[in-house]
């Protein structure tokens, strides 16, 4: 399947999953959200949140066995763990994650998604343009 493709049937799924977590549970699917309903649970079991991480993280592995494709990960262990901490740091001061915002929050014409997302892109061109055109990585 090319590439596009994959692409395209990625962000289907993305909008059907999303779609139906509001319709059937009532909240947005932004992982930071999902991620401090798991924090203060009666049950984890039980709660729509557990299952919807469950599939984000199952989902990859039942992905890779059915079309073989390649994962390669080039960063150490302590970039991955640093990078994880500072996503965490962000999501807290602006108050949601780049998924939320992105997703869920456009999709309801939030002004601080807007904003959000809007910053989010000028620091990803930013990186972009520092890391491959200045620095010659």
């Amino acid at each position: 399947m090319h590439e596009y493709a994959l692409a395209f049937c990625g962000g289907v799924l993305l909008g059907i999953a999303t779609i139906s977590y509001l319709y059937s549970v009532g909240k947005i699917a932004g992982v930071s959200g999902l991620i401090a309903q798991m924090l203060t649970p009666k049950s984890w079991f039980s709660t729509p949140a557990f299952w919807f991480l469950l599939g984000l993280i199952v989902m990859p592995f039942v992905y890779h066995q059915f079309l073989d494709l390649p994962v390669e990960v080039k960063a150490s262990p302590w970039v991955l763990m640093l990078s994880g901490l500072l996503v965490g740091v962000g999501t807290r001061l602006g108050s949601g994650c780049t998924s939320g915002h992105g997703i869920c929050g456009l999709s309801r014409l939030s002004t601080r998604s807007f904003v959000a997302v809007g910053c989010f892109m000028a620091c990803a061109f930013l990186t972009v343009l520092v890391t491959r055109y200045l620095l010659g990585g």
